[in-house]
């Protein structure tokens, strides 16, 4: 067999099965390999809607797409080089993400008769042996058969063997792209750990996988990725819920405080509530409510008790959570509470990505009661925007809504933490103890119109809290129409002042004046990025801003805006954030939205800009 080595730059590879294939764990492994290797990654996990969707279905099909390479890598890629198909369904689910000739890597047990009728397929339709993947190049191997021939002789039941067939895959996949095993096989240490009889059968599986590829002669090739010239420092893969996770732990402990999370299961956030649930050494206390209600209500009352409350939902779980989130605002307690996102409305897509509520955020609350609004960009940066969140919660004695959504939660990419002694210090002010002279008033203020924090137990702070218009300064229940003017003009005035803590917007690429600025939030961010830094090399006159501060915005965001003839939005919803852009500022920005439960490709964001420039 002749061998070819050829060096990419960047490769994206879409795995892509029945769910109980092991698609994410393939992907995941495959993901840490070459983070641990040195190059950037970015990912983008695909989940199906359905716990138990039915297999071979299109509907069943669990999708993991990774773009790894030896250059800064912004998105999990627009479409793939590689499509690991392990049946018919995940082919025909999958194949319009795979560039024109890229390869097919097949298994052939999952394109017998059965597996292409519950496709879709029809009579004796199949991909293989028509000539409808000609523009493909296709490497078949039945990785079902080689699996079940490699632990033959281990006792195991059928059923038990073919759950390793992922780990074949995985192993060609190292011997491609030139991959040590390493990391796999300490994993199945961990993960098996008092199972030897599994640690053996998946190493097998796996290395038996890695020398297929060496001596098969359908592999001609093997791929070069160098490591990436990331910055100096410790870096590890880290995937949005965990960074915010442990965002939330980093700021207690900065700020002297413990931590209350108060949550009630929901996809695509609960992976927040595991996560948290592991650093209990901490001082963090998880508490899995009844409902949705029951726990941001505890989680109300541990802020009322001197910790930092702390509530996750999505969509539909934020719905419920409105009344009591005007409670905390009525209040004043600080409370963080983390919104991460999914198509909607009611269930929708329970798996799919969405930046659906954002007005939600803003104004999704009876009365007049603004919150600040605070966005991630990447699965890293929620690390920075919680903290952020927290300081914010705290300093300015104030719920916040954290905004992350399905794509960055799930995704992940290297990240180099930060050492605690660099982390911005969070100011508390706790009154350790009441006025010998006068009564407590509980809303007197500062001169950012922050109350102070009252633990109750103190002698002298007694004081009264209730959902009721409070008396200005004494917190009094207040029926008094000129007060409840003020009380609601100090609380806005409150939030609005928050701008002058966090820093002006910044240009990420581009000039600071031109043509188009492409202003987005969230998880728009890498497309945005790989779009415009694309857009620019090749001379086009375009700049890109990226927003984490949805309430209040920055203070120079209007200035910056002005200074481009078109403002572009682009948006994973039907139009939110060019609709506060236009109010705010009296600008006509152009809206550019998608609502499939994807993310925009960059490719989509370059088109619509050359589009605009005519």
């Amino acid at each position: 067999m002749v061998e070819t080595k050829e060096e990419k730059k960047t490769v994206t590879i879409l795995f892509a099965g029945d769910s109980g294939d092991g698609m994410q764990l393939t992907g995941s492994q495959f993901t840490n390999t070459n983070a641990l290797f040195g190059n950037d990654v970015s990912t983008f996990p695909d989940f199906p809607a359905e716990i138990r969707a039915p297999q071979g279905t299109i509907a069943g099909v669990s999708g993991f797409q990774l773009n790894f390479g030896s250059v800064d890598v912004f998105t999990p890629g627009d479409n793939a080089d590689v499509l690991v198909a392990m049946n018919a369904a995940a082919l025909k689910a999958s194949l319009l993400k795979l560039k024109i000739g890229g390869t097919i890597i097949v298994n052939l047990s999952g394109f017998d008769k059965k597996n292409l009728r519950l496709a879709g397929f029809l009579n004796d339709e199949n991909p293989l042996t028509d000539s409808s993947l000609g523009k493909y190049r296709v490497l078949e191997m039945d990785v079902t058969k080689l699996t079940r021939a490699c632990l033959a002789d281990t006792g195991m039941t059928v059923k038990h063997i073919d759950r390793s067939k992922n780990m074949f895959v995985l192993g060609v996949l190292y011997w491609m792209y030139n991959r040590k095993l390493d990391t796999t096989l300490d994993f199945f240490k961990v993960k098996f750990k008092g199972k030897q009889d599994l640690i053996d059968a998946n190493t097998k599986v796996l290395t038996a996988g890695y020398y297929f590829g060496d001596t098969s002669e359908i592999f001609t090739s093997r791929y070069e990725v160098k490591p990436a010239p990331l910055s100096k420092g410790v870096y590890r893969n880290i995937m949005g819920n965990q960074a915010t996770a442990i965002g939330l732990i980093a700021a207690v402990r900065k700020a002297n405080l413990d931590l209350f999370y108060g949550s009630y299961p929901i996809t695509p956030a609960s992976d927040i509530l595991h996560e948290l649930a592991k650093h209990k050494n901490f001082g963090v206390k998880t508490y899995q409510a009844e409902d949705e209600i029951a726990a941001i209500c505890a989680a109300i009352g541990a802020s009322f008790g001197g910790h930092l409350g702390v509530t996750t939902s999505s969509g539909p779980g934020i719905a419920l959570k409105g009344e009591a989130l005007g409670y905390a605002a009525i209040l004043e307690l600080p409370l963080v509470v983390i919104n991460v996102q999914r198509g909607g409305p009611s269930t929708g897509l329970p798996t799919k990505t969405e930046q659906s509520d954002l007005m939600q955020a803003l104004y999704g609350r009876n009365g007049e009661a603004p919150i600040p609004v605070v966005a991630p960009c990447t699965p890293s940066d929620c690390f920075d925007v919680i903290y952020e969140a927290a300081r914010i919660a705290v300093e300015h004695m104030t719920p916040v809504f954290f905004l992350s959504d399905g794509y960055i939660a799930n995704g992940s990419e290297p990240w180099s933490f930060p050492l605690a002694k660099d982390l911005v210090p969070i100011k508390v002010k706790k009154l350790s103890a009441g006025g010998d002279d006068e009564k407590y008033r509980p809303y007197v203020r500062n001169e950012k119109l922050v109350r102070d924090w009252a633990i109750p137990g103190v002698k002298g702070l007694e004081h009264r809290v209730g959902g009721l218009e409070k008396e200005n300064e004494t917190g009094n229940v207040s029926y008094d129409p000129a007060n409840h003017e003020l009380m609601v003009k100090l609380r806005a005035k409150k939030v609005a002042n928050i701008s002058d803590t966090i820093p002006d917007q910044n240009i990420e690429i581009g000039e600071d004046s031109g043509k188009v600025l492409v202003l987005g939030w969230g998880s728009t961010f890498g497309a945005c990025k790989t779009a415009v830094t694309e857009l620019v090399k090749d001379g086009v006159e375009v700049s890109q801003a990226h927003v984490r501060y949805l309430n209040p915005l920055p203070k120079n965001l209007g200035d910056l805006i002005s200074r481009f003839d078109k403002v572009l939005v682009p948006e994973i919803n039907d139009g939110q954030f060019v609709k506060l852009i236009r109010d705010k500022y009296l600008v006509d920005a152009i809206p550019f939205n998608k609502i499939m439960g994807i993310p925009f490709s960059s490719q989509e964001i370059k088109e619509k800009v050359l589009e605009i420039l005519g």
